[in-house]
């Protein structure tokens, strides 16, 4: 009989579940010392001279040691990256995977803007951003303080990293500018473009319409929600 951590975790779409295990089992080989973060950041002199290759995929997956941040971080992969893979990608695995591809090769280009060894935390922001945008009616709680709607949620998160942080987050305003390039060219410029008066308006499948809860059912994009989901 599966305890129901199993059941949570083979609830969890394939390509979301794939990303946070790797994630895991990347900080836990540092943790008990058969690599160290050394050999996992990305450098680019190593990865394509060295060719140390791994080095591509590696600093995507270590985000610290076990830690309440590294918690942070996993809590917040897994919520948006689980609502946007059974949302607007329900039954379009292999065009998630590409989205995490091409913004993980974005981010790549972009990291000499900001010299981050590490690159998951950009990688998950881009993941939110493009979630926010798909879900302009559902209201969040950040933590009990305040009620907003869910296309401000990036920029909330920016300004409580720069809170606690006291640096500015060039790393996470890359995930966003990551995200709405994604956003634009696939949500706003075909709907610019073959927009006419010939068209009818776009009304989304009947199943894209269910009332989001928890960490998302299928149908949470889209939603036109007047309840309010905790963010955290």
């Amino acid at each position: 009989m599966a305890i129901p951590i199993e059941d949570w975790y083979y609830d969890v779409p394939i390509i979301t579940r794939t990303f946070v295990t790797a994630a895991v089992l990347t900080s836990l080989s540092v943790q008990v010392g058969l690599v160290t973060p050394f050999q996992l950041y990305f450098n680019f002199d190593k990865a394509f001279y060295d060719l140390q290759l791994w080095r591509l995929a590696t600093n995507f997956l270590y985000f610290g040691q076990f830690s309440l941040d590294f918690l942070y971080h996993m809590f917040f992969l897994v919520r948006y990256s689980r609502m946007l893979e059974e949302g607007s990608f329900r039954g379009r695995t292999a065009d998630y995977f590409w989205l995490l591809f091409m913004a993980a090769v974005s981010l790549l280009l972009l990291s000499p803007l900001s010299n981050m060894p590490f690159l998951g935390s950009p990688l998950a922001f881009t993941l939110v951003y493009i979630w926010s945008r798909r879900n302009p009616f559902i209201r969040l709680n950040f933590v009990g303080l305040f009620i907003f709607s869910a296309p401000f949620l990036p920029w909330v998160l920016l300004g409580f990293s720069l809170l606690l942080n006291n640096v500015f987050p060039t790393g996470d305003m890359m995930g966003i500018a990551v995200g709405h390039v994604y956003y634009f060219f696939e949500d706003v410029w075909p709907n610019e473009r073959n927009s006419g008066i010939q068209d009818g308006p776009h009304i989304p499948p009947q199943d894209d319409l269910a009332f989001a809860d928890g960490l998302g059912e299928p149908g949470v994009d889209q939603v036109q929600n007047e309840g309010v989901v905790p963010v955290t």
